[in-house]
């Protein structure tokens, strides 16, 4: 299984006072975030290459020497993706992380690897129970979603077939179109499933069958560890991840 590293983006508030091109390149506790993940991501057995994105800037960056391949990356996140996965086979498995999850380990990024490679669908979704990872990084601020099964957030890592992407691609185009619309966004994902998610009784099942539905390609979500939850997204993240990175480095 090959792998792809998104680092792309422009600055933001997690950057102040580096000069850092993006947050990926924000160093905790020394090391940048992306020099983390790409080396968390080598040490995986599963995975036999590895491809960062990243901006046209920062390519020659040593932050990314772990990397087998280097692309730019693009204005979006889906575009990114697009560009890393171009010389992909389509029906080929691809494990996909972002540089924003410094604390991510091996040992459970190698379990998700093995879960792709057994799993029949072509986009997976790793996501984390709120008990865990409030248990694992207590005050660690996260975006919940109460479903039927638990509480629940999006994980750092996915798993992705490339012969998804143009349903995709589009699928987002019509999120961002329907952003400022709650009636055209619930005719998108249909009024049963937005009624059960806003009464916290949608499952984790019925949310994958409606997105295969959407897509028109098999999705699954797989629950994981926490530490493939951990995203710095703000400056207060930042003391933390190095809080956490240095007790990880004690054990």
């Amino acid at each position: 299984m090959n792998a792809l590293v998104l680092a792309g983006g422009k600055r933001d508030g997690v950057c102040d006072g580096t000069a850092a091109v993006n947050k990926a390149f924000v160093p905790i506790a020394g090391v940048p975030m992306v020099t983390r993940v790409l080396h968390t991501v080598r040490a995986v057995p599963a995975i036999e290459q590895i491809t960062v994105v990243a901006p046209t800037t920062a390519l020659d960056d040593s932050a990314l020497e772990p990397a087998d391949v280097r692309r730019s990356s693009g204005e979006r996140i889906i575009d990114s993706v697009q560009r890393g996965l171009s010389e992909s086979e389509p029906d080929a498995m691809t494990l996909v992380v972002t540089s924003d999850a410094p604390l991510i380990s091996a040992e459970h990024l190698q379990r998700f690897a093995e879960k792709l490679e057994s799993i029949e669908a072509d986009l997976v979704y790793g996501i984390a129970e709120k008990k865990a990872h409030e248990q694992r990084y207590p005050g660690v601020p996260h975006t919940w979603a109460r479903m039927r099964d638990g509480i629940f957030c999006g994980g750092a890592v996915f798993g992705m077939k490339p012969r998804v992407l143009p349903q995709l691609a589009r699928f987002l185009d019509e999120l961002a179109a329907s952003r400022k619309s709650p009636l055209r966004l619930a005719r998108a994902f249909g009024w049963d499933v937005v009624l059960r998610f806003a009464l916290g009784v949608l499952s984790i099942d019925a949310a994958e069958r409606r997105a295969s539905k959407l897509l028109g390609n098999p999705v699954r979500a797989i629950v994981v560890e926490p530490d493939l939850a951990f995203n710095v997204d703000r400056k207060s993240d930042l003391e933390l991840a190095e809080r956490y990175a240095f007790e990880v480095a004690r054990l």
